[in-house]
């Protein structure tokens, strides 16, 4: 188990990505790690989290701040694998949906309406079975053949936004891979109830890096922009967000991991004091995934 939480001494204790790079560039791994840049999506959006439908509807957060004179509570010990930097982790579509969709769209996949929609409908419509017991119920008979070019067109269609995003949805970034869409896909079959879809699923193999870039890129940088200044509490207080760039030096591995997963208190406002974070907490992420994606900005720097 590692405990820390001293920033350099964090950034100490990833020798082993060093290792991990080189490992990538002879294995042969089909997709190239990249920092994160550029804008937010809320800042693209024009919006601020607390006027977004996810930001309004988000009821997972930290604990409450201490009272004065309590002091601050101990941070959770970090409960991380042995040699976590070290491990490649089998992926399912489920997880894959975890690190790249959940945050937006929910468990479930319902979505946060009006602004992020339900996956659900979009899913369905890939099948032409689903379709045709659809119309049934409305009263009208679709022919097999008619249902499965339906089905086949809707298919393209969510595939491709699986690949490239849409108007309302950032684009998949990191890229996927054909075998990474296949699993999620499936996934998200089986989330709509598609008979069998549950079987469809193919494990994915994926190093730490690759791990903590689809968690910075599909997740955290809804909210933050890679770079830009480092808020003040006060600042804070008036709904700034901190850019990625900061976040290993506002933090270190232990404080990050904590904040992503179980939450933790902020210092806002001038004079500072001590409020409940307005930061979502990821209960579905796991301390080796959150502990990867503060390796990835560790050894990636964002850019702008």
């Amino acid at each position: 188990m590692l405990r820390t939480t001293n920033k350099k001494s964090s950034i100490g204790s990833y020798a082993l990505g060093v290792l991990f790079l080189l490992e990538l560039s002879v294995s042969g791994y089909a997709q190239v790690v990249t920092p994160v840049e550029g804008e937010s999506w809320l800042e693209h959006r024009h919006r601020a989290f607390g006027a977004t439908s996810m930001g309004k509807s988000s009821g997972v957060y930290g604990p409450a701040a201490s009272m004065p004179g309590e002091g601050q509570p101990p941070h959770p010990a970090l409960q991380l694998s042995n040699k976590f930097t070290g491990q490649t982790s089998r992926l399912y579509g489920s997880d894959l949906y975890r690190l790249k969709c959940q945050a937006c769209h929910g468990a479930s996949g319902a979505g946060a309406p009006p602004e992020i929609n339900s996956v659900i409908d979009p899913v369905r419509a890939t099948s032409a079975r689903m379709y045709m017991d659809r119309m049934k119920k409305v009263g009208m008979d679709v022919s097999s053949k008619d249902a499965a070019a339906l089905a086949k067109q809707a298919r393209g269609t969510l595939l491709a936004r699986l690949h490239k995003g849409g108007t309302d949805m950032p684009s998949p970034n990191p890229d996927l891979t054909d075998v990474e869409v296949r699993s999620l896909f499936a996934y998200l079959q089986q989330l709509a109830g598609i008979p069998g879809a549950e079987k469809q699923q193919v494990p994915v193999v994926e190093p730490p890096l690759r791990v903590g870039e689809h968690i910075v890129k599909s997740t955290c940088h809804i909210c933050h922009a890679s770079v830009g200044h480092n808020p003040s509490p006060r600042e804070l207080l008036e709904g700034q967000i901190p850019p990625l760039s900061s976040l290993t030096s506002r933090l270190g591995l232990n404080e990050f991991v904590t904040k992503v997963t179980v939450g933790a208190s902020a210092l806002e406002g001038s004079p500072a004091a001590g409020v409940r974070g307005h930061m979502p907490v990821f209960t579905y992420l796991t301390p080796d995934e959150a502990a990867d994606a503060y390796l990835y900005l560790s050894l990636y720097p964002p850019r702008k």
